[in-house]
C-alpha cells in the first residue's frame, strides 16, 4: 500500500521536478498526515441511446473498470466516492468489491472541499466523476485552475492529488487500456 503511494509520489515528484526549475520549498514533518486522492472519470459508457441520461458502461467500459481496480489495488483504498449515476457506480464497483469498501455517493455541485479533506485525513480515496466534474474537483482540491474539462473520449486519466498538511499538489497520469470492445 505505502509502496504504491511512494512509487506514484516519486514518479510525480520526478516528473514535476523535471518540468520545473524552481526548487521545492516544502518540508514534510513527521506529524503531518498525508491524504491521497485518486480522481478518475467514469469508464466508457453505452452510447447506443443518445437520449438516455443515465447509461451503463459498454463492454470496453466494463473492462476499464476492472483495469482501474487492478491499478488501484496496491494503493489500499480506505474510501470510494462516486456520483449517483450508473456509469460512475459501475466504474467504482470492481475496486469496491476487490477492496471490500462500501461506496459513498457525493454531489459534486454541493461537495464542501474543506470538509471532504477533513473527513478523509490520512486516507487513500478513490473519487469517480465525469469529464467536467473530475478536473473541477481536482482544481478545487489544489486551490487553482490547473485542469480544463476532459475530452469526452478521455476515460484513462488519473488525477493524483496529495494533501500534506494544508498543501495540496496534483499530477495527471494517463493509463491506456487494451480492453475488449
Amino acid at each position: 500500500m505505502k509502496t504504491f503511494q511512494t512509487a506514484i509520489l516519486g514518479i510525480a515528484l520526478l516528473f514535476l521536478s523535471s518540468c520545473k526549475e524552481e526548487p521545492v520549498d516544502r518540508v514534510v514533518t513527521a506529524t503531518q498526515e498525508v491524504s491521497t486522492f485518486y480522481f478518475i472519470r467514469h469508464a466508457e459508457k453505452d452510447r447506443t441511446n443518445p437520449d438516455n441520461p443515465d447509461p451503463e458502461l459498454n463492454q470496453k467500459g466494463l473492462g476499464r473498470a476492472m483495469h482501474w481496480a487492478e491499478i488501484l489495488q496496491p494503493a489500499g483504498l480506505d474510501a470510494i466516492y462516486t456520483t449517483d449515476y450508473e456509469r460512475t457506480a459501475m466504474t467504482a464497483a470492481p475496486a469496491a468489491v476487490k477492496q471490500d469498501i462500501t461506496v459513498q455517493y457525493y454531489d459534486p455541485a454541493t461537495l464542501d472541499i474543506a470538509q471532504f479533506k477533513a473527513d478523509n485525513l490520512g486516507k487513500n480515496v478513490l473519487v469517480v466523476g465525469h469529464s467536467n466534474t473530475t478536473p473541477e474537483l481536482v482544481n478545487r482540491m489544489v486551490g487553482e485552475e490547473k485542469y480544463p474539462a476532459m475530452d469526452d473520449t478521455d476515460n484513462g486519466s488519473l488525477f493524483l492529488v496529495t494533501v500534506i498538511g494544508n498543501q495540496a499538489t496534483a499530477t495527471r497520469l494517463y493509463f491506456n487500456c487494451n480492453c475488449p470492445e
